[in-house]
């Protein structure tokens, strides 16, 4: 592929500096820069990294958050980042540069550190891998796009954002026409640095924006997206423009989703597909699908994973789900089966916003699809109609709810069996802790929201 590096290519290339780059709690690369000549060196060593980024918030806050892994009591020690060498790649928007993603390793034994979103879903893949399944995914990401860089953004308060269009352009070739200089440049960097792209288009939300890359296996994925959103966000800086992933980044907007596809192969054979079943959905179609939806509320926190998710999946005209709810080809629940050909026939889980950690999205469904395979789960009757107005689904969505805050995700996550027992403790307790923790800084803060409420009217 377009892109890929050998690390004996890399050796005779024009490029001089390397970027090995972990995955952090919130789906960010994060990592160092060395010289070409410093890699080749020590690949089999990697980066030496504090476990900090693993023990701060979204904003590297260290002084509330409290985790068993890392913290003053473990003297802040060090893990390695191991490189991937199957993920070099030319970097292709940095001036010669290349990019590898690392896997987070404990420097004493050298075992994959449990809580790395990596590692919790190469779990989840190893796991179906043994009983003879390969997972192939894509994550269909929407974003944002204003004028200014980021600097400039935060210096105002991120008041008055110009959004880079101004009606609802969905689907418009216009507008598209427009920003194609920009789009240009993103298409181009992510072809030239083995990230293909399979379409890119105008959304409905103002500014709003969608590229969707070629599936892949799941880890495969996983990497692709997290580079994706890095080269979105560098290119856009560097044109004076700022690209956010927020769910719902204004009250009156449109939410950005990560609608993410599932297949699966078996042997050279498709188990999703069934030429004599209904819409060739096959029963282990079905059952995939009944294990998503049956473990969504208990691992929502892994699809929603900030305060802002939850703003999202509140809007019904954001198709972001509803409940434990599947159709075919049906926008208005939560599972849409999208059928046809052997190869093409998959669920697509639609409760992901755009700030979902790919890695712990992935191993919620793998593990969720995993599940409904092995104890043949019933998803149920599909929605056949809207599901946001028809009364039997109403009823259903009413009496079957999923968390609604970030504090009952992180709740339904540390009381459920089943997450321990597919993700371990470990895993469990820090990502609660996590996710608790930015529920009570949320709860800390009075925004701008009180204050035009209540400031000068109570």
């Amino acid at each position: 592929m377009k892109g890929r590096l050998t690390t004996a290519e890399l050796a005779e290339s024009d490029i001089d500096t390397v970027l090995i780059a972990g995955i952090d709690l919130y789906g960010r690369l994060i990592g160092k820069r060395v010289p070409m000549r410093i890699f080749l060196a020590n690949i089999d060593e990697g980066l030496h990294v504090c476990t900090c980024v693993y023990a701060w918030d979204a904003s590297q806050r260290m002084d509330k958050l409290v985790v068993d892994y890392a913290g003053g009591h473990t003297g802040w020690h060090d893990f390695r980042l191991q490189p991937d060498l199957g993920t070099l790649r030319r970097a292709s928007w940095l001036e010669s540069t290349a990019i590898v993603i690392a896997d987070s390793v404990d420097e004493h034994t050298g075992e994959m550190v449990p809580i790395a979103p990596r590692t919790i879903l190469r779990k989840q893949i190893d796991k179906l891998e043994a009983d003879g399944h390969t997972v192939y995914a894509a994550t269909e990401l929407e974003f944002h796009l204003y004028r200014g860089t980021p600097d400039a953004l935060r210096r105002s308060g991120y008041r008055d954002l110009e959004p880079t269009t101004l009606v609802p352009s969905d689907y418009t070739i216009t507008a598209g026409n427009a920003m194609e200089p920009f789009f240009r440049k993103v298409r181009t960097a992510l072809e030239e640095s083995a990230i293909p792209v399979e379409v890119s288009q105008v959304e409905y939300g103002l500014g709003q924006w969608e590229i969707n890359l070629e599936y892949g296996t799941a880890l495969e994925m996983a990497d692709r997206h997290v580079l994706f959103k890095q080269v979105v966000h560098d290119v856009a800086a560097a044109e004076g423009l700022t690209a956010t992933f927020m769910a719902r980044p204004s009250t009156d907007g449109m939410g950005s989703s990560c609608h993410i596809h599932a297949s699966m192969r078996s042997d050279d054979t498709f188990p999703f597909h069934d030429e004599s079943a209904e819409n060739t959905a096959s029963a282990e179609l079905l059952h995939a699908v009944g294990g998503v939806l049956e473990h969504c509320p208990e691992l929502m926190l892994f699809y929603t994973p900030t305060i802002n998710s939850m703003r999202r999946t509140r809007a019904s005209h954001d198709f972001s789900g509803n409940g434990l709810t599947w159709g075919f080809d049906n926008r208005t629940t939560t599972c849409r089966l999208i059928t046809g050909a052997p190869s093409a026939n998959r669920l697509e889980m639609r409760l992901p916003g755009a700030d979902a950690n790919p890695y712990l999205a992935l191993a919620a469904v793998l593990a969720s699809m995993n599940d409904g395979l092995t104890r043949k789960l019933d998803p149920g009757a599909p929605v056949r109609r809207d599901g946001y107005s028809d009364t039997d689904t109403l009823e259903k969505v009413k009496q079957q709810p999923l968390p609604g805050t970030l504090d009952e995700a992180a709740r339904a996550l540390e009381a459920s069996e089943f997450a321990l027992a597919a993700f371990g403790a470990e895993v469990v307790s820090h990502y609660a802790a996590v996710a608790k923790d930015e529920w009570d800084s949320f709860m800390s803060a009075v925004t701008d929201w009180e204050r035009e409420r209540y400031l000068d009217n109570i």
